[in-house]
């Protein structure tokens, strides 16, 4: 009764909430190495490169932040 009362405050009755796959698993946009890196401005597209997050390069046309398709 008491474990029902507290359950997920704290006192050891709650559980994980989680149930995930894990980083870079699933069937996810983004999830896997293949892909390509996109520009969300102009449009242009730049084949993915493993261990290089689209994020952290520009597009070369116009300068701006790719995201990944």
């Amino acid at each position: 009764m008491l474990n029902r009362l507290f359950r997920g405050r704290g006192m050891g009755g709650g559980r994980a909430g989680g149930q995930g796959r894990g980083a870079g698993g699933g069937n996810k946009p983004g999830a896997g190495p293949s892909g390509d890196c996109v520009c969300p401005k102009c449009g242009y597209k730049l084949s993915h490169q493993v261990a290089k997050r689209c994020m952290d390069q520009t597009c070369p046309k116009c300068g701006t932040q790719m995201v990944r398709e």
